[in-house]
């Protein structure tokens, strides 16, 4: 017969069974995890940037 899993929830990064309640397993983790976050958010405002360019382009060149 299977055994049973015990309950747990799995790193956002490595994605390794750790403890419900944790997020991430290690420093190392942590590290990586603060890194993607900090990409995501310069990607993020890039898009925005262009987007909102794009859109004043298009204002400005349809007068």
């Amino acid at each position: 017969m299977a055994e049973k899993i015990p309950q747990h929830v799995h790193c956002h990064v490595c994605w390794k069974a750790i403890p419900v309640g944790e997020t991430l397993c290690s420093d190392e983790c942590k590290q990586k995890y603060k890194k993607i976050m900090k990409t995501k958010k310069i990607v993020w405002y890039v898009f925005m940037g262009i987007m909102v360019a794009f859109l004043a382009y298009v204002l400005i060149s349809s007068y």
